[in-house]
């Protein structure tokens, strides 16, 4: 397959930053084309400017400011997107991509406002490896809205078709090396088996 990995980490050094690389060498062990799309390492603007605002509806010309992004995204067939959780969102620089990224004439048709359709039909696969500070209850309390964003929100995009993996470590302010080396190895292993 064709697969776009979207990390956001801004430490080299970090168990996320370890997860990723874990992402890619096992996806690309097995046989998958990978697109490694590191937002920190590519300098990704997640601010939208007033002009992009003015003009976000303004199909195809809206896409001009991310058309590198946009193109990324209309070639893969899967998206993997390994990233922390920071007060229980994604980070900024993340949520800045749905907001830029993910507009009219790239993820959705607003073309009829009461009847908005799905434009990324063409992933089949979404998956999200990602780290909670805290335990998984709290974030259950508070709604969890990353999970949200890629198991509802990303699928929704797909028509509803994509099939989405969440992995999660919840509580990494107790987290041990053992259990660390742990998910990591499952984690590994659900990507080479990603199809």
């Amino acid at each position: 397959m064709r697969i776009l990995v979207i990390y956001c980490h801004p430490v080299e050094t970090s168990y996320n930053a370890a997860l990723h690389t874990e992402v890619v060498q096992q996806l690309r062990g097995a046989g998958h084309e990978v697109d490694d799309c590191d937002l920190y390492a590519e300098g990704f603007n997640p601010v939208m400017t007033r002009e992009e605002r003015l003009g976000y509806h303004e199909v195809p010309s809206n896409q001009l400011p991310v058309q590198g992004y946009v193109d990324r995204l209309l070639w893969a067939e899967a998206v993997v997107f390994c990233f922390p959780t920071w007060c229980f969102g994604m980070p900024a620089m993340l949520k800045g991509f749905f907001d830029r990224v993910l507009m009219p004439g790239v993820a959705f048709d607003i073309s009829d406002p009461h009847n908005v359709k799905p434009s990324l039909t063409h992933i089949k696969r979404i998956a999200a490896v990602v780290t909670y500070g805290r335990p998984r209850w709290t974030a259950l309390f508070m709604g969890d809205p990353p999970r949200k964003s890629i198991t509802r929100y990303m699928r929704l995009l797909t028509g509803g078709k994509a099939r989405v993996d969440y992995h999660a470590y919840y509580h990494m302010n107790v987290a041990t090396p053992p259990r660390l080396a742990a998910f990591k190895a499952r984690v590994g292993q659900a990507m080479a088996r990603f199809a």
